[in-house]
Formats: structure tokens, C-alpha cells, sequence
């Protein structure tokens, strides 16, 4: 049935790992990958007599976070144990926070789709909040029974929440990218999907325009942008259909299978007031001063939207190209630097080599920007050499291709070895023209006769004459000379 006079209400919960070495609540490792249950600490499992000890480092990634989308700071939160019993929580109750986060509000304006239909949204956060993860059950490895691997709980978590701002399944996915660009940028989550370090949960509802909200739905643990846009997408369409069809929509907690594409209910959705929250009482309130957030501030980095506005102005690149050099910062770091060698006027070039040759290799070889085989300063000789007639487009493939396997680390050395260089000899170039003039007439005459498509096979002809090394600009220009044109 059509979605169509209906309208789509999303909110997304991410939870993002904090790279801290150690766990929220105490000193046993995060390191991702040990052997089940050996980072399992006594803190962890609540045993009886130990007590939790917050981590500082925890406390500073959410005061990054929330500055870098312009939020409060609380001075005064509170942890609170959320209750709840599942076999892979140890203590029968989470370390959360409920009517006092940490980060409140705050928003982040996002690109949604490309070319002439591209637009930009701003979602706005209702919190970000700190917490431990809980422990992993494991169903594949048993028969007739799960495992329980502990080595997760106690990992320090926050869980970003959004107003329901989201419209359809491609602005919850733009914002939960732009989010995964973010904390990665500020340096408080590596973003590591497959591993868990960042994962969505999206509540999705349906309602006629001017209605009030529909009731939700919260799909849970999704760990792609694929699978959350595909779950996104089949839920809405689920949801409509159900009700006109005479259905309601029931409040639940799903799960997507990506085998089939369909989300399927785990469970009746819980409320706030079944958690019985209350304050956790072996800890106190956490108190940020002014002066901590102060110094976190003046250490945080550039931040993607202010170097997307500095990248449109200096340079003059596209809403496109700046939101894609800016996907991280070290691809952002390869561009600047590679500018810097080039000169501003080689800006676009380098920006067109960064996002096309090099990214397709990079993504190839599945390596990341920080390790490419070929360096800032070699791909803005490169672009130097074709800006200044040196080489074509199509050699500057070739001393690529030569940089990126390491048969050669000099721009001009390979060009030089591979004998890429263009023509520069007029009276050559003349002559091979004159040439090939002779050999097809009747180009020559369907051009006169206003056939434009007629100058590109001439074009080819002096090219292939020149075993390439001839300047298609100026093959045109002496052409067009020689034609009258």
C-alpha cells in the first residue's frame, strides 16, 4: 500500500563506546576480542562488598560530546541503577542516568541526499547520557543452551537520544553518519560497527498529517546504516499497512533480520516507570565546574561543520565535497595537506583525486586514508603536472597507478620512465594533424558541414596518432584552426 498521506515520525538512541582504557566503573580492560569472562571484574559483577569508582576519562568524552553539538553541560547529574533482570546482567540492574544526564539538548545539522535534491536538516537531542553496557549472550556456539560472555559489562557507554525530528529512513541514516563522523572527529569512540562500538536503536511510528504521534515501535541493535535504513524502511511500510488494515499498533521492542528483511516483535515495549529507576546510592552526583569545561573546550579540534563552511569559502568546493572530505578527519588532514602542497587554485583538483581515484583504491584494498600508499605531497605533484600541461589525465592514472604499487615515488621520475609526457613540439603536433586531415576526409566534410560529433573522431584519429601524448586541448584548438572553425 502507498505511504503515501501518511506521515513518518523517527528518533534514533545510539549508543557509542567510549575508547577509554578501562571500564567505567572499574579498572578492568575494554580491550575488544579476550577470551569470554576474563575481563570480568569483581566491580563489574557487583560482588558482594566492592563499589563503583567513576572514570575520569568517561566524564570528559561526554563533556567533548557535548560541546561539539552546542549543549549543556549539566553541573550536577546523577547515576541512577535501572532494573531489570536478562541473563547477561550480572547485577540485576544497569548504572544509568534518568532525570539528570549528563548532556542536555543540543543539535546537529545534517546533509540529506545528493545533487539539486540535496537539503539540509537539523536534528535536535533531547540528552546524551552516561552508562555501562551489559554483558553478550551467545546462542550459536551451544545447543540447547546459551553462553554468557561478561566481558562487555561494565563498559562505559553514551547513549545519545534525539527529539523524534526524522522524517524517513534517509535523514535517520544522514544523522546517524553524521553522529559516527562526530565521535570519531572528537575522539571518544573508534566507531568500530562490527564490533559494537557503535550501535542504533531507531523508534519509528506512523500517523496521519496533524494527528497526534503514533504509538512507536524501537528497533533494537542495529549495527549498519544498511541494515538501518532497509529495518526503517520495512517498518513504516509494516505500520501503514497494519493499520489500514484494521489493526493497531502495538508499543514493542523488535529485532531486524537482515536475512529476510522483515523486523519481528521481542518483546511488549517497557516504560520508564517499569525500570523502577533510583538514585544509585554508592555513588555520588557527578560535579562539573566551569574550569573543566573550559579546558575542554580549548582543547577540541576544528569541528566538521565550521571546516565544511572554511572549505566552501576558501576554496570555493561544493556542499558535496566538503561533507565528503570531512567524513573523517584524517581524510580532511590528507586534503589540507595535499592543498598545501599543490596551492590553493589545485584545490578542486585534489579534491576531485582525493574522492575518486584514491577513495575507489582505498575502499579496493580496504585501507584507511592515514595509510595510503600514496602521500599527500605525491598527489599534489601529480595534480601539478596535469594543471600545467605536463602530462593527461589519462598518464596521471598511470604515474598513479605507479605510486600506489611503489614502482616509484617521484612524480617526474615516472613520468620521465614511462615517457608520459606530453607533446610540447607545435611544429610536431601540426604536423600529425595535417596528417590525419588527409586520411579522413570525410569527417573533415561532415564537420563543414556543422556535424560537431565529427571533430571528436578527429580528435581520436591525433591522439592515436601521438600514441596519447598529445594535449586534447590543444589538439582542439589547432584543429579547429586548421578547419575554419
Amino acid at each position: 500500500m502507498s505511504r503515501q498521506n501518511w506521515e513518518v515520525v523517527i528518533g534514533l538512541e545510539i549508543h557509542a563506546q567510549l575508547n577509554t582504557a578501562s571500564k567505567i566503573f572499574s579498572g578492568a580492560s575494554t580491550a575488544f576480542g579476550a577470551e569470554a569472562n576474563a575481563q570480568a571484574s569483581a566491580v563489574d559483577i557487583a560482588l558482594p562488598g566492592v563499589l563503583p569508582v567513576l572514570n575520569r576519562g568517561a566524564v570528559e568524552r561526554a563533556i567533548r560530546f557535548g560541546l561539539a553539538i552546542d549543549a549543556e553541560i549539566a553541573p550536577k547529574s546523577v547515576f541512577a541503577r535501572k532494573n531489570y533482570f536478562y541473563p547477561d546482567l550480572p547485577k540485576g540492574y544497569q548504572i544509568s542516568q534518568f532525570e539528570l544526564p549528563v548532556v542536555v539538548g543540543g543539535e546537529v545539522t545534517v546533509r540529506v541526499g545528493e545533487g539539486e535534491a540535496a537539503y539540509d536538516k537539523t536534528i535536535h537531542l533531547t540528552r546524551a547520557h552516561l552508562e555501562e553496557d551489559a554483558g553478550k549472550s551467545l546462542h550459536e556456539d551451544f545447543h540447547g543452551m546459551s553462553g554468557i560472555d561478561l566481558n562487555r559489562a561494565g563498559t562505559p557507554l553514551l547513549e545519545i537520544v534525539s527529539e523524534p525530528d526524522m522524517r524517513s529512513a534517509a535523514e535517520a541514516v544522514a544523522y546517524a553518519r553524521a553522529l559516527h563522523t562526530l565521535v570519531r572527529w572528537i575522539d571518544i569512540c573508534d566507531g568500530n560497527m562490527q564490533e559494537g562500538s557503535f550501535r542504533c536503536d531507531a523508534n519509528v511510528s506512523v500517523r496521519r498529517p496533524g494527528e497526534p504521534l503514533g504509538t512507536r515501535r524501537e528497533i533494537k541493535n542495529l549495527n549498519s546504516f544498511r541494515f538501518l535504513q532497509q529495518a526503517i524502511d520495512y517498518e513504516i511500510q509494516w505500520q501503514i499497512d497494519t493499520i489500514e488494515d484494521g489493526g493497531k499498533i502495538q508499543q514493542a521492542t523488535v529485532l531486524f533480520d537482515p536475512d529476510t528483511g522483515e523486523t519481528r516483535m521481542m518483546r511488549s515495549k517497557e516504560d520508564a516507570h517499569d525500570y523502577r529507576y533510583f538514585p544509585d546510592p554508592d555513588l555520588l552526583p557527578l560535579m562539573i565546574g566551569e574550569d573543566w569545561i573550559a579546558r575542554t573546550r580549548a582543547a577540541m579540534p576544528e569541528l566538521p561543520g565550521a571546516m565544511r563552511a572554511r572549505f566552501e569559502a576558501d576554496w570555493g568546493l561544493s556542499a558535496y565535497d566538503t561533507v565528503t572530505l570531512t567524513v573523517s578527519r584524517d581524510t580532511a588532514a590528507y586534503f589540507e595537506a595535499a592543498v598545501a602542497a599543490a596551492g590553493d587554485a589545485q584545490a578542486k583538483p585534489c579534491a576531485n583525486w582525493i574522492m575518486g581515484e584514491l577513495a575507489a583504491r582505498l575502499n579496493k584494498a580496504e585501507r584507511d586514508i592515514a595509510d595510503s600508499p600514496v602521500s599527500p605531497a605525491q598527489l599534489a605533484a601529480l595534480v601539478g603536472r596535469i594543471a600545467d600541461g605536463t602530462i593527461s589525465n589519462n598518464a596521471g592514472k598511470k604515474v598513479f597507478d605507479a605510486l600506489w604499487n611503489g614502482a616509484g615515488s617521484e612524480v617526474d621520475a615516472i613520468i620521465a620512465a614511462e615517457g608520459l609526457k606530453q607533446m610540447s613540439d607545435t611544429g610536431e603536433l601540426e604536423r600529425i594533424v595535417d596528417e590525419v586531415l588527409a586520411a579522413n576526409p570525410k569527417s573533415v566534410e561532415e564537420f563543414r558541414a556543422g556535424k560537431e560529433k565529427a571533430l571528436n573522431a578527429l580528435v581520436g584519429q591525433v591522439m592515436k596518432a601521438s600514441r596519447g601524448k598529445a594535449n586534447p586541448a590543444q589538439v582542439n584548438t589547432v584543429l579547429r584552426a586548421k578547419l575554419g572553425a
